[in-house]
């Protein structure tokens, strides 16, 4: 089940998710080059291919939603390469197979590398990397607040014998941050103080080595890992002398200094157990272990004025540790009693616990206020167990269904020390069962086409969120027809989740549907398309303090209404031309209710669109004796633009021209 949270960030990152996922960019070229037969060196045969080009774009609006979305820039670019290298006999002098692929080298914003280098029954080598330009400008808040970091990920795993029952293996990866950021900070008076820009400098770490085993016999395989990983965030944020956004007032910044550091480390084991599956009796299981320490610091020091004109010198000293061990475990049991019955049990427990000390020191122009010592427990314990059946009548009709038991056991210790007054201590409890049973069917009235309806519904007693489900119910049916190049799907789900709690309740409406097909009646032609909409309205209570009156009969209502739609069409014109043409579009179209009383609703429509076209076209290619492709060079071209456009906030709209001009050459 999942539950939705009535926002805009949920929205906006829908609605980026959906297009990402159903509109990647244009470059590099798909086209297919032909099959190629490579070159013959030395007992290998030598398969390489390349595309080099140049990227442009021309954005109207803000630019900095545009890199924040999209991020593509001019400039000259490796769009992509690939160079496969394999031994002939399947037994090279130093290795055997040697694959290396690239895309986006050369300044564009996500650029990648996969290496594999493989010699028969002795070793395999595997390395990936990633880099990634993140821009964030946030929302338009005076320029004061953004974010332009680079993230690199690497990996790279070795595995000993790796075609025999027993494999070894070690790993190492990888992830950095860094790059500087804007934010603001708030200093001398909470209420009638000055906000100040900040300067920080984004640094941070992290890295995972791993070592591990493989093993088969008998029909079992077991995989054991251990690991051990290491974060650092050494991120400073620093000021020099500034009066402040508010120019008016005395208040004033001479030096501001703030220093993070968090470092920790995290062991871990990861035990995989299964069995080769028979005609009767199937088992796997997994167990994982991790125990994470983190040490923590928070120094700030500024140097100012108050709004009195009153120099001030303010040090804040923050220093803790905590403790997260989370124990996973989960075994996955599959009786077949006949051909026609299948029976699957899942039972799983997980254990979350974290603890730690903080204590907080603030000194005043040499003056200590006295330490603040505050500890935090949260344990968190859920067993869960479901059975599911499922049930062959006859070739064209099947049934299935299911039940889910689950408890969860949440505990909350909180204590706070200051100086010689009783500790103030305070403890929660907290226990949830669920109970969830699930029946569908399946129609299969002719081969090319099936038909599924499904219907579940849970009882839970005690959520731990008054936005957790607990009296929900969910209705869903799939249909999915294919008959040779023709294929057509249509998926329909509501979700409908009701849950009170004692100061105010929740309940959420979710209704999903969605549609596609695909026809390729030649090799030359085909087209795709997809159709999805999401409705979505939840009205939730809300309990708050305002001018010192607590008020808990006030509501907020989000309603949202997401379409999004794909459609591609290829197309070549014989062996030298090839064409391909795209179109997405994902909007929000919000609701007509929230138009008539937009105090009483949430809502904020806005689109994304992008269409693409894009053309290949074969220069030269040459055959060997067999006919059989072994040098070609092609010429391509595309174009692709990006609109968005919002309703709440319109500052935020731009439309962007993008494409792309290249040789590709394979030999």
């Amino acid at each position: 089940m999942i539950t939705n949270t009535p926002n805009r960030l949920f929205v906006l990152g829908v609605l980026t998710a959906a297009s990402a996922l159903s509109q990647p960019t244009i470059a590099p070229t798909e086209s297919q080059v032909g099959s190629r037969r490579g070159e013959d060196l030395d007992g290998y045969n030598i398969v390489n291919s390349f595309e080099f080009g140049y990227r442009f774009r021309d954005v109207s609006g803000n630019l900095g939603k545009y890199r924040s979305d999209v991020n593509f820039g001019n400039g000259v670019r490796l769009l992509g390469s690939s160079l496969s290298v394999h031994s002939k006999e399947g037994h090279g002098k130093y290795f055997d197979e040697l694959l290396l692929n690239t895309q986006g080298l050369g300044n564009d914003p996500y650029q990648y590398a996969s290496l594999r280098v493989q010699k028969n029954q002795l070793y395999r080598y595997d390395m990936l990397w990633r880099q990634n330009d993140y821009y964030n400008p946030a929302l338009i808040l005076g320029g004061q607040h953004l974010m332009d970091t680079s993230r690199r990920l690497q990996d790279h795993q070795i595995v000993l014998l790796p075609q025999s029952s027993f494999r070894v293996f070690a790993g190492y990866s990888r992830n950095s941050q860094s790059g500087p950021a804007l934010s603001t900070v708030n200093l001398f008076d909470q209420h009638r103080g000055d906000e100040f820009p900040l300067f920080a400098d984004v640094r941070r770490l992290q890295d995972e080595y791993r070592v591990g085993l493989e093993m088969e016999l008998a029909g079992l395989r077991m995989t054991v890992q251990r690991g051990w990983e290491f974060f650092r965030d050494d991120t400073r944020n620093t000021s020099g002398s500034q009066p402040g956004n508010n120019i008016t007032d005395d208040t004033t910044l001479t030096s501001f200094r703030r220093d993070e550091p968090y470092h920790g480390s995290t062991d871990n084991w990861r035990v995989h157990l299964s069995r080769e599956q028979t005609k009767h009796f199937g088992i796997n299981g997994r167990f994982t272990y991790a125990g994470t320490r983190r040490n923590f610091l928070f120094d700030e020091m500024a140097v100012g004025t108050d709004r009195l004109g009153g120099a001030l010198n303010r040090q804040v000293l923050v220093a803790g540790n905590g403790r997260r061990p989370v124990l996973a475990a989960n075994l996955t049991t599959t009786v077949n009693p006949s051909d026609a019955l299948t029976i699957v049990n899942h039972t799983s427990f997980h254990s979350t616990r974290m603890d730690g000390d903080g204590t907080y020191n603030e000194y005043n122009n040499s003056q200590t206020f006295g330490s603040l010592i505050h500890f935090q427990y949260l344990g968190i314990q859920t067993l869960s167990t479901a059975t599911e059946a499922n049930y062959r009548v006859s070739s064209m009709l099947g049934l299935f269904g299911g039940y889910q038991y689950s408890t969860r056991d949440v505990r909350s210790v909180q204590q706070l020390d200051f100086g010689d007054i009783v500790p103030d201590r305070t403890e929660y409890e907290q226990n949830n069962t669920l109970h969830a049973g699930r029946f569908g069917v399946r129609v299969r009235p002719v081969k090319a086409l099936t038909i599924i309806a499904e219907a579940e519904v849970g009882r839970a007693d005690l959520p731990i969120f008054p936005t957790s489900e607990k009296n929900y119910h969910v209705l869903g049916g799939r249909v999915r027809y294919k008959a040779r190049s023709f294929a057509f799907g249509g998926n329909v789900r509501t979700n409908y989740n009701f849950n009170s709690a004692s100061l105010f309740s929740h309940s959420s409406k979710a209704r999903t549907y969605s549609a596609d097909f695909s026809w390729s009646p030649q090799a030359s032609f085909g087209i795709d398309a997809s159709y999805s909409k999401l409705h979505l309205d939840t009205l939730s209570g809300i309990a708050y303090f305002f001018n010192n009156a607590f008020i808990q009969n006030d509501y907020s209502r989000y309603i949202s209404n997401i379409h999004s739609g794909t459609i591609s069409v290829r197309y070549s014109f014989g062996p030298r031309v090839d064409l391909f043409g795209g179109y997405v579009r994902t909007q929000d179209a919000g609701s007509d209710e929230a138009v008539i009383s937009r105090l009483n609703f949430q809502t904020y429509p806005l689109t994304f669109d992008s269409p693409m076209a894009r053309v290949s076209v074969r220069m030269y290619q040459k055959l060997n004796k067999s006919d059989q492709v072994v040098q070609e060079l092609r010429w391509n071209a595309g174009y692709q633009r990006y609109g968005y456009s919002e309703v709440v906030l319109p500052i935020q709209n731009y439309h962007a021209n993008t494409g792309y001009t290249s040789l590709s050459w394979s030999f």
